[in-house]
């Protein structure tokens, strides 16, 4: 359904390490630098076939959240969601939402794990118990 996601950080490196550990406890490899020819650095992160990238601005402006916006990321089990969310707080995420753990709702569950990435990115690990 979509090519690619890709969110600002305002602290490049900083960024990558957070991102190499959370997406590191699901399988992927460390993000991939790539400069654009304005000498913007960006991190790319492949896994089954998903692309997700970390960019500084382009218009050299500070790197702004979405408010109400949330990427989620797919955990294979409830156990890889609190290791994700673990390896977030230690570095350099902050938790936001409930502590993880199942929600219900509408015929549906899930188990959740929510962030906030060192840019203020709202993320998400969720696992679907229902299947």
């Amino acid at each position: 359904m979509f090519s690619h996601i890709m969110v600002g950080a305002n602290d490049i490196e900083k960024s990558k390490i957070f991102y190499d550990k959370v997406l590191g406890t699901m399988g992927c490899e460390p993000g991939v630098l790539s400069v654009n020819p304005t000498g913007h650095k960006r991190y790319m992160y492949l896994l089954d076939g998903i692309m997700f990238l970390i960019s500084e601005p382009i218009d050299d402006q500070e790197s702004t959240i979405g408010n109400g916006s949330t990427i989620g990321f797919s955990a294979k089990n409830p156990e890889e969601a609190d290791a994700w969310h673990e390896a977030g707080i230690n570095s350099g995420g902050t938790t936001c939402e409930d502590p993880p753990g199942p929600r219900e709702g509408m015929g549906m569950k899930f188990y959740l794990a929510y962030l906030r990435d060192p840019s203020g990115n709202k993320l998400c690990a969720l696992h679907n118990m229902a299947g």
